[in-house]
């Protein structure tokens, strides 16, 4: 049987994921909807398996076909649907092409650190602490990329066209203000950007088979996958051509053996063997059990561990980081508690322990309204959104963030639930009012408000006599009338202001 057609269809799925995934990251348009982005994101393992903690159910058993999936076939994941594994293969390729030939070999295994991973990751899990899976998910990584890096480049090359079709009286494309984010999410996204790319052109995918929680995972279970890929002694002649080109490092080609736990099921290994020794087959051979070894020293320094960030990640958070200064500086600084959540989280407690900070709800605000955090929400919320009101405001009608999460940290709304939902608690402070420190009318936050929950109440002030002679110069002198004329109305606007003023 021919296995010609693996690789590309594999290429086809995984091209499909990406551009999907990477278009719903930096769409300034809402071209997708929210239902239709859920669907493109129910596979992706760590977001499917958060919603799973948070609601069981058919809606968020993707992680469960996943698992199916690689026990059927292997690490199909890896290959076709997470879209970290995508960019890794693109860099490669792309590397590849300049360097002309990209020669792979057999990569060590480091066991002791993919393991020591999976398990201190899992442990903060078991108490509640989702920050170290957030670091190393990598659908969440690649969000981050897309959201801090891809996007701002889409967006200057979108206001480059509109201004070049601009020049001719085109108005296909219209000019968008990028939103600023946070400059932690940034540098974070940059610096795992530049690791995985250092590590795909020199090792392939070593960052897939180490570093990352879910390769890991789906690694153990490849073990018992019912298809795999093996290498048929009585036909391979140990030439290396399948090494040369397998991304994972996984063949031995002096012993014959594939490692197929570290195997991304990329198939570039099926089309090169000149004598047909490769095999992708049902049946094969028992492989020996491998067991993983850890010394006293290793386990006491894990669990050291576990516990030195279990109690940093509840530190509560300073009286620095919870103050925040209006813009341009105010007579008066605001206390904030608590950071406030995006539109959909039931409470801030879950909140902080379903969001993976994938920053898609970021992405896909309209007003960038929803920003990343640094240590608003602590250690245990490092860089998940959170509302800038002092950016800009949440639109009343608006409900997209809820719609596209996909780790039901926001719980799906209707406009009309909404409407009455309570987003945080207001503190009018009267010292950086306006009317209060200027002395001026204003009421601005009432002409907006939607629900009419603000609205305006009497302010007396006193003026001074100088002050009202002042004003009575002013108004008076510039009109080119008669003296009786200029009396009679320069009277009259004293007479309002000093009514108006009085209303306050």
């Amino acid at each position: 049987m021919g296995y010609g057609f693996l690789k590309p269809a594999r290429v086809v799925v995984s091209l499909i994921f990406f551009l999907l995934i990477t278009f719903a990251f930096i769409d300034f348009t809402n071209t997708l909807s929210g239902k239709f982005i859920q669907a493109i994101l129910y596979l992706q393992f760590v977001p499917s398996f958060i919603y799973f903690l948070e609601l069981a159910g058919i809606a968020t058993a993707g992680f469960f076909i996943i698992l199916l999936l690689t026990l059927l076939f292997g690490r199909i994941y890896c290959s076709s649907i997470c879209p970290l594994g995508t960019l890794q293969d693109i860099i490669i390729w792309t590397s590849g092409k300049i360097r002309r030939r990209k020669r792979f070999k057999k990569q060590k295994d480091f066991r002791w650190l993919k393991y020591s991973i999976l398990i201190g990751v899992a442990g903060f899990l078991i108490f509640g602490y989702i920050t170290p899976l957030l670091l190393l998910d990598p659908y969440s990584n690649y969000g981050r990329m897309a959201a801090n890096l891809f996007r701002p480049v889409y967006l200057l090359i979108n206001n480059f066209g509109a201004y070049g079709l601009e020049a001719v009286d085109v108005y296909t494309l219209y000019r968008v203000e990028p939103g600023v984010t946070h400059w932690m999410s940034v540098s974070f996204s940059l610096f795992i950007f530049l690791v995985v790319f250092i590590l795909s052109i020199r090792f392939g995918r070593l960052f897939c088979n180490t570093l990352c929680p879910v390769g890991t995972l789906l690694g153990v279970v490849s073990r018992f996958s019912w298809f795999r890929i093996s290498l048929d002694k009585s036909m391979c002649t140990s030439c290396g051509a399948c090494s040369n080109v397998c991304k994972a490092g996984c063949i031995d080609v002096k012993s014959r053996e594939v490692d197929f736990t570290r195997c991304v099921a990329c198939f570039n290994c099926l089309s090169s063997c000149p004598s047909n020794g490769v095999l992708y087959s049902f049946k094969r051979e028992k492989e020996p059990e491998v067991k993983i070894k850890f010394d006293a020293d290793r386990r006491s320094l894990l669990a050291g561990s576990l516990v030195a960030a279990a109690s940093l990640a509840t530190l509560p958070l300073s009286a620095q980081q919870r103050r925040h200064r209006r813009k341009g500086g105010g007579p008066r600084q605001i206390d904030r508690e608590f950071p406030v959540s995006p539109p959909g989280s039931a409470s801030h407690e879950e909140f902080i322990t379903a969001c993976t900070a994938c920053h898609l709800c970021v992405s896909a605000c309209p007003s960038h309204v929803i920003k990343p955090s640094l240590l608003e929400y602590g250690l245990e919320g490092f860089m998940q959104p959170r509302m800038d009101y002092m950016a800009s405001y949440c639109n009343f009608d608006c409900i997209i963030c809820a719609e596209v999460c996909p780790t039901g940290a926001l719980t799906p709304l209707t406009v009309e639930e909404k409407h009455v939902l309570q987003l945080g608690k207001v503190k009018f402070v009267k010292q950086n009012c306006i009317v209060h420190t200027e002395g001026t009318d204003c009421g601005a936050c009432s002409e907006h408000c939607p629900t009419k929950a603000v609205y305006m109440v009497p302010y007396k002030k006193r003026f001074s006599f100088p002050r009202l002679i002042l004003i009575f110069v002013w108004v008076a002198v510039p009109v080119n009338m008669p003296v009786r004329q200029i009396l009679n109305q320069s009277m009259l606007r004293v007479i309002l202001f000093i009514l108006k003023q009085k209303s306050l």
